[in-house]
C-alpha cells in the first residue's frame, strides 16, 4: 500500500524474478509556466529518422521538463555544421541553439554530435560526440540534454539518471527502473505480492527495498547489473523502510523485533542491527541529511505522526515539524537544506510541501491535490517525483521546487507507487 497508509500500520508479501524484459510505455504531459525561462532551439537532429529514435524531441522534452527552459524546434535545417547567423536568433528573441546529427557506423553503433551555440553572447559553448550502442541513443539524447542545461545553468542536469518505483496491476506488483523521463523500464522484480520502499544505494548499483515473499516483511537489496539479490534483515516481526547513509556503508531500517517499530542501524552486509531509537510510540521512515550526521524520520510520540531528528550515533530526538495536522515521508535535497514530506491538512487532504530546514522553518505546499506520497529529491535538488491519484488511479508526478512546473507520467492504467530518484552515477 501506499506510503502514508503504511507509516503506523503493518507491511506483507513477494516472489521474485529478477532480469526480466522491459515494459511498461508513458506518455509525458508537462504542465504549468515557469516564471523565468530560457528560450532555446533545439533542432532535430539530422538523419535521426533513419535511427529509430527523435533525439531532439528527447531533448526538448527534458529541458522543457526542467523548468527552466522553453524548448522549440528549429524552423530551418539545422545540425552541427550549421552556420548560426547570431543576429536573426536574436531577432527571434532565442538565447540559445542546439543543432546536431546521428550517424550508424560499420560496426552497427551510432556517432551522435551536437554543438550548442550562446546566442545572447554570439559564441559557440559546447561542439561534442559521442558513440554508443544503438539500445543507448536515448541515454545519449538524455545526456545531450544534461550537457546543454549545466553549460547554461552551471549546474548538472539530471535527465540521464534513473527513477525506481512500483507498479501495481491487480495483484500484480513490478518494481522498474526507468530513465528520468519514464521510458526503457527495466524489470527488477515482479511479484504477485507487494513491493514497497525502494532505495538506492549511492552509487547507483543497487536498490534496497521491502517484499514479502516469505508471508512477512523482509529488506532485500538487490545488484542491478547481475540481478543477484540477498536479504539484509529478517527479523522476528515486521522488517522494513530502508534508507541507506551516504557513504553506502549502512542504512536505517525499521524493525519490531522489541514490539513496536523502532529505528536500528545495519551494515550493507547485514549483521547484528544496532538500535538508533527506544521510544513508546512508533518510529518509522528514516532519511540521512546529505552529510550524514543527521537521520529524519517520523513518529508518533507526540501524539499524531510528525518528523524527527536525531544524530546518527544516536540520542535525543527533537522535533522538526510543526504546521500540518500530520507530517509524514520526509525526504532531504541533496544540498540538506530543505526537506519535501507528506502533510495532513485540517481537511484530511495529504499535500506535497517544502520546508526550509537552514532559515527558519517555512513550509510551503507544492500541490493542488489531496492525496500525495512519496517525495524524492532528483540529485541535483531541483526537481521532486511524487505520487499523487487522478481519476481513481496513482500516477507519477515531478514538480519544480516552486511548484509551478509539472510532469504527469502516465501509464497504461495501473497505478504508479513509490517514486525513488536515482543518484547521479550511471
Amino acid at each position: 500500500m501506499p506510503s502514508r497508509r503504511q507509516v503506523l500500520g503493518t507491511l506483507g508479501a513477494c516472489s521474485a524474478a529478477a532480469a526480466l524484459p522491459a515494459a511498461a510505455q508513458f506518455r509525458v504531459e508537462i504542465t504549468g509556466v515557469g516564471a523565468t525561462q530560457i528560450p532555446v532551439v533545439v533542432g532535430n537532429f539530422r538523419n535521426e529518422a533513419a535511427s529509430g529514435v527523435a533525439l531532439g524531441e528527447i531533448v526538448r522534452a527534458d529541458l522543457a521538463r526542467s523548468g527552466l527552459f522553453r524548448a522549440s524546434d528549429s524552423p530551418t535545417p539545422l545540425d552541427e555544421r550549421s552556420e548560426v547567423v547570431f543576429g536573426e536568433w536574436r531577432g527571434r528573441a532565442i538565447d540559445a541553439v542546439v543543432g546536431g546529427s546521428v550517424a550508424r557506423l560499420a560496426d552497427g553503433r551510432f556517432d551522435v554530435r551536437y554543438k550548442l551555440w550562446d546566442v545572447v553572447r554570439g559564441e559557440e559553448l559546447l561542439g561534442r560526440s559521442q558513440v554508443v550502442a544503438a539500445g543507448d541513443l536515448r541515454l545519449a539524447a538524455h545526456r545531450v540534454a544534461d550537457e546543454v542545461y549545466q553549460a547554461l545553468t552551471g549546474e548538472p542536469g539530471v535527465f540521464s539518471t534513473r527513477i525506481a518505483y512500483v507498479l501495481r496491476d491487480g495483484r500484480r506488483h513490478t518494481l522498474y527502473v526507468t530513465d528520468a523521463d519514464g521510458e526503457r523500464a527495466q524489470v527488477a522484480l515482479a511479484s504477485a505480492e507487494p513491493i514497497i520502499s525502494p532505495a538506492w544505494s549511492p552509487d547507483g548499483r543497487e536498490l534496497a527495498y521491502v517484499s514479502f515473499e516469505t508471508r512477512k516483511a523482509v529488506v532485500w537489496v538487490q545488484n542491478l547489473l547481475s540481478g543477484e539479490r540477498r536479504q539484509l534483515a529478517n527479523f522476528r516481526g515486521s522488517n522494513s523502510a530502508p534508507a541507506w547513509s551516504p557513504d553506502g556503508r549502512e542504512l536505517v531500517v525499521t524493525l519490531s523485533t522489541s514490539g513496536l517499530a523502532q529505528l536500528y542501524v545495519m551494515s550493507r552486509a547485514g549483521g547484528s542491527p544496532r538500535r538508533l531509537t527506544s521510544s513508546s510510540a512508533i518510529d518509522t521512515e528514516a532519511a540521512y541529511s546529505p552529510d550524514g550526521k543527521q537521520i529524519y524520520f517520523v513518529s508518533d510520540r507526540g501524539g499524531s505522526p510528525q518528523i524527527y531528528r536525531v544524530a546518527a550515533g544516536g540520542g535525543t530526538p527533537s522535533r522538526v515539524s510543526f504546521s500540518g495536522v500530520q507530517n509524514i515521508s520526509p525526504a532531504i535535497s541533496p544540498d540538506g537544506r530543505q526537506m519535501a514530506c507528506i502533510t495532513r491538512t485540517d481537511g484530511g487532504a495529504y499535500k506535497l510541501a517544502l520546508m526550509d530546514l537552514a532559515g527558519g522553518g517555512a513550509v510551503r505546499t507544492l500541490t493542488d491535490t489531496s492525496s500525495d506520497e512519496s517525495p524524492s529529491f532528483a540529485p541535483n535538488g531541483r526537481l521532486i517525483v511524487y505520487t499523487t491519484r487522478e481519476r481513481g488511479r496513482d500516477v507519477l508526478m515531478t514538480t519544480t521546487l516552486d511548484g509551478r512546473i509539472k510532469t504527469r507520467l502516465v501509464s497504461t492504467g495501473a497505478d504508479m507507487l513509490e517514486p525513488a530518484w536515482g543518484p547521479f552515477n550511471r
